[in-house]
């Protein structure tokens, strides 16, 4: 038997065992369904049989009770609206004869009962209740109680117990029905459980035969493969399971013998490679040992000359304040030069710190919501505004991927320097707007200062270079060398626009989020499939006869600027007055 499944392949051994399976799981679907078809009939029979036919039982008692007490009050007043019960109980009477033999055909012991009633209940009518209404008619009230005796009660009394006996019946019948409800339920569970232990048997015998079929001759070639992979390409493959596995141990050592082949030349051509990525690397590494000392000079030239610096600046402070005015006029001012020196030297030091840091000391690229970060940066450069009763707006800007504390220096730096280069008797303001132009953001910050000239537009980001004296506007020249940093480490660049008719136009690229892009694309599809339905031509980009370029958004994806309420809420619910598109901040 073993050798005759051996020459099996593995999907035959599957269908096979998910036939067996299949055909044990049908015939128990089969027989569920006739169970569970046999209870719901057992289910209608109580509730569609037995329960209304209990019900009109009792129904039909007290209509025939009804009908005796009309008689009987007849009887004794001779008013015909007595008789009003009688009439009405024996049609409904007769109404409910029909409606439970239209039911109680299945239970031929219940129709006699039933019929038995009828006949009884119609004696009844032929024998006590027509004389009696006959009587009373014509020979009056004491005629008619006459013949309301004992024995006319006895025999309605036997229509009670016949009744009863129908009641009964009925009760009877419904207890067999839902006993056999009962019956065909445990039927029903016990194959659900037949079925549910086949599909685990089947599921433990797929298992096993998945773990000696499949698992343990992959593991063995896998063993083989890995030892082939660890550098015996001489050791020979062999497969073991059904045919499939052969057959893969087979090509898996056809192409281990047609890597041995060409192994040898591999070897020789990674020998020439090797020594060309060895020169490579030696000049990499050199690359990297210089930029890494050129940082290291800046870092250390920089933190080393902060401790004697603060020492000549502290000493410098501690002569001008013991010894001022006790010196003439020119020793005060040579000991002030010493101190303003003293300390200009220290901011430059600082900057050229926080110059080298860039890019050294890094958090990771987050998604920065550049209207947030908007406030931030008024809040910084809330002071100097305030002193220069300077107005700071900004449009809806974006959401871009960037080291927060970066690009909040790199807008803080810009805002500080349109507020610092103003024009005399002239309020600063300063206006931050953002633009889409392919797949990068354009951000402008434009103020309304004294501008710059075309000739120093590359001159102003070098690092300490400066366009003014000291005296006339205090800085180390350090502030756009760092924006420019920070612009290119985020993968941008960052220009002067010349082109403004007032004040200075900086503008700087950042990367835009690929969702971004994405949706300006469909927008200018959706703007172009518009206006060409507008002017009667296909949206398929092609230009007017008259050659005329079609109206809309420019080519530069731009977004035009909104202003928003200042009362608009931020993400979180709170009302935010620095951080929303369209926010105008004044400080005065």
């Amino acid at each position: 038997m073993r050798a005759r499944f051996a020459g099996w392949t593995l999907r035959r051994r599957v269908v096979a065992l998910l036939t067996v399976v299949g055909v044990l799981l049908g015939v128990s679907v089969a027989v569920e369904i006739a169970v569970a078809t046999k209870n719901r009939e057992h289910i209608n029979t109580v509730l569609n049989r037995a329960g209304p036919l209990r019900a009109w039982s009792q129904e039909l008692l007290g209509v025939l009770v009804d009908q005796e007490t009309a008689i009987r009050g007849y009887a004794l007043t001779g008013n015909d609206r007595d008789l009003e019960p009688y009439v009405q109980g024996s049609a409904r009477e007769q109404q409910l004869y029909r409606d439970m033999r239209a039911l109680i055909g299945v239970y031929p012991s219940l129709r006699g009962q039933l019929d038995r009633v009828e006949a009884e209940a119609a004696e009844w009518r032929r024998t006590v209740a027509e004389p009696v209404i006959r009587t009373t008619e014509q020979e009056g009230t004491e005629a008619g109680r006459a013949l309301v005796t004992d024995q006319t009660r006895q025999r309605f009394t036997v229509i009670r117990t016949s009744v009863a006996e129908l009641q009964q019946g009925i009760l009877a019948e419904r207890e067999k029905s839902a006993d056999d409800i009962y019956r065909t339920s445990s039927i029903l569970v016990v194959l659900l459980v037949m079925a549910a232990l086949v599909v685990v048997a089947a599921g433990a015998v797929l298992l096993i035969s998945l773990d000696r079929m499949v698992v343990r001759p992959l593991t063995g070639l896998a063993e083989q493969v890995r030892e082939v992979a660890e550098g015996d390409y001489q050791h020979r493959i062999v497969g073991a399971g059904p045919p499939e596995l052969q057959q893969l141990a087979g090509d898996v050592d056809a192409m281990r013998q047609k890597i041995a082949k060409e192994l040898a030349e591999v070897r020789e051509a990674r020998e020439s490679i090797e020594w060309v990525n060895s020169q490579l690397q030696k000049q990499a590494e050199e690359l990297v040992r210089s930029n890494r000392d050129l940082e290291q000079f800046a870092y250390v030239a920089s933190h080393d000359l902060q401790e004697p610096l603060r020492k000549v600046a502290s000493f410098c402070q501690l002569l001008q304040r013991r010894y001022a005015g006790q010196l003439d006029e020119r020793a005060d001012q040579y000991i002030a030069f010493a101190v303003d020196g003293a300390q200009r030297m220290q901011r430059l030091i600082n900057d050229l710190l926080a110059f080298s840091r860039i890019g050294r000391l890094t958090t990771g690229f987050t998604e920065v919501d550049l209207n947030r970060l908007m406030g931030d940066v008024a809040g910084q450069t809330e002071s100097a505004r305030q002193y220069a009763d300077a107005e700071l707006t900004w449009d809806e800007l974006p959401t871009i991927r960037g080291e927060e504390p970066l690009l909040t220096n790199l807008v803080a730096n810009l805002v500080s320097n349109s507020v610092k280069f103003r024009r005399p008797d002239v309020p600063p303001r300063v206006h931050v707007s953002a633009r889409l132009v392919g797949d990068e953001w354009e951000i402008s910050c434009q103020d309304n200062g004294i501008g710059i000239e075309p000739e120093f537009a590359d001159k102003i980001f070098v690092i300490f270079q400066r366009l003014h004296s000291k005296d006339a506007y205090p800085g180390t020249g350090i502030g756009l060398a760092i924006v420019k940093k920070i612009v290119e480490y985020h993968g941008g660049r960052v220009w002067v626009d010349t082109g403004t008719a007032e004040g200075t136009a900086i503008r700087f690229t950042l990367p835009a989020l690929p969702e971004d892009v994405e949706a300006a694309r469909e927008a200018e599809r959706r703007a172009a499939e518009a206006d060409a339905a507008e002017a009667g031509e296909p949206a398929d980009g092609s230009e007017p006869a008259d050659g005329s370029e079609p109206a809309g958004d420019d080519a530069t994806g731009a977004r035009p600027p909104r202003q928003a309420d200042p009362r608009t809420e931020r993400a979180d619910g709170a009302p935010d007055s620095d951080s929303t598109g369209g926010v105008k901040e004044t400080v005065g």
